[in-house]
């Protein structure tokens, strides 16, 4: 029986390449694929305007942040992809994670393309549905937490709104660091 665990994989990984791309931050600077290489990474989907799930997911996130830290996890990096590029400035997004009080020395939250581009980005990388209906504010958007490897490879995808596997997560982590 062949497994795909072993030399620090996650068994029974998805396998999904994360396609290069190059967005720019809430401190309006450029953060690729590239220079996340060597760093295991979780990401999610969000959008600051957001009526429902985002604001949970943002702050499920934080505490997996916090969690990481008090571990003694390093080279670990938080990425939220805007779904709503119009409105998600880099101060906009700003403004949100510090709502969150987050560490900006390890997470991105990342704007600075076409809607198209970020409805394609998702479900070319991620197997993630992003649609913004015409004429209403409110994004339609997945709602996991995706852990990816060092290589920039989709290993696992979680809840991210309610019933988080916390624990989980951190352990998934420390296995592929």
């Amino acid at each position: 029986m062949l497994s795909a665990c072993g030399a620090g994989g996650i068994d029974g990984a998805l396998d999904y390449e994360v396609e290069d791309f190059e967005f720019t931050n809430q401190n309006e600077e450029q953060v690729g694929l590239q220079d996340l290489k060597g760093k295991v990474w979780v990401s999610d989907f969000i959008f600051t305007n957001c009526d429902t799930v985002c604001l949970p997911m943002t702050s499920n996130m934080k505490k997996l942040q916090t969690m990481a830290e008090q571990e003694g996890i390093e080279n670990i990096q938080f990425v939220s992809f805007s779904v709503d590029p119009v409105n998600d400035t880099p101060d906009a997004l700003k403004t949100f994670g510090d709502l969150y009080e987050v560490d900006y020395n390890g997470w991105h939250f990342l704007t600075g393309y076409e809607q198209k581009e970020i409805e394609d980005f998702a479900l070319n990388s991620f197997k993630a549905l992003v649609q913004k209906p015409k004429n209403e504010e409110q994004v339609i958007h997945d709602t996991k937490f995706y852990l990816v490897n060092k290589e920039g490879v989709i290993q696992k995808y979680y809840e991210g709104v309610t019933g988080v596997p916390y624990e989980e997560i951190i352990d998934d982590i420390k296995t592929l660091q």
